[in-house]
């Protein structure tokens, strides 16, 4: 199986850190956000890789991923330019997949959450979804009788409080509802409304409901929080080198040779 990264559009809500380069490529953690995203479908097993670019310093990520062999992956570029829409994005890489594919937005990390049940999912696509306070910021899911009926990017109107967040599996036919979309309000192909697609098509959208940690790092609080949480869970306390007169305390790490003293 394959999974198309989306590492598009602009960043504005986070500039100045995006004024030279992706969103995706601010870290959290020591490392890109878009890295957690490739580590965690390669530890899934999937190592055939398709990096979406947009039009903001795209040779950036070229620089950083290269071909993906230090990550241990085979990474693909496709070029989508100027933004028309996350469904614009996924439509790029028709001629490049196989029937079913991953496809998973670069600036999201779900790190928790095993990918497995992705490479075998039912019907011809599957979203992750997760209750949230402000159901405004994200695209959400309408559920009856356990069954997606209906997906609104964006809503107004608190309608629902499960956004789809940022992961997707698809067969190819995806590609034959997108050809028929038209540009949304926001003047984009959107995602949402592909998937909504396949349901008024009758074709099968499976779902799961997540409870672990997510975060889509939109905003500068957004990356501060992911960023502590990760820290606070992935970093390990090492006391390596010398401390002279002073208190250390938290998830530190002093490396060898390194002296923590009062002056």
């Amino acid at each position: 199986m394959q999974a198309v990264i989306l590492h598009g559009g602009q960043g504005t809500r986070l500039r100045p850190l995006t004024h030279t380069g992706p969103k995706q490529l601010v870290k959290v953690a020591g490392k890109p956000v878009s890295q957690w995203v490739l580590e965690q479908l390669r530890d899934s097993g999937i190592k055939d890789i398709i990096i979406i670019l947009g039009n903001n310093n795209p040779n950036r990520v070229i620089e950083y991923y290269g071909d993906g062999s230090q990550f241990g992956v085979d990474i693909t570029y496709v070029y989508q330019g100027k933004a028309r829409g996350l469904a614009d994005a996924v439509y790029r890489v028709k001629d490049l997949v196989e029937d079913r594919f991953i496809v998973y937005l670069g600036d999201n990390i779900i790190p928790y959450h095993d990918l497995s049940s992705f490479i075998s999912f039912r019907g011809s696509a599957s979203i992750l979804l997760a209750k949230v306070p402000n159901p405004s910021r994200f695209g959400v899911a309408i559920i009856k009788d356990q069954k997606v009926i209906k997906l609104i990017e964006k809503p107004k109107e608190p309608i629902s409080d499960l956004a789809l967040v940022g992961v997707y599996a698809f067969t190819k036919d995806i590609f034959d509802i997108i050809e028929t979309l038209k540009p949304s309000w926001r003047g984009e192909l959107e995602i949402t409304d592909a998937i909504q697609g396949l349901i008024d098509n009758g074709k099968e959208v499976e779902y799961k409901i997540i409870d672990s940690w997510w975060k889509d790092t939109g905003t500068p609080d957004d990356i501060l929080e992911a960023n502590s949480y990760l820290l606070d869970r992935y970093i390990k306390r090492k006391i390596e080198g010398e401390i002279i007169e002073s208190n250390i305390d938290g998830r530190v790490y002093i490396e060898r040779g390194a002296i923590v003293k009062i002056l």
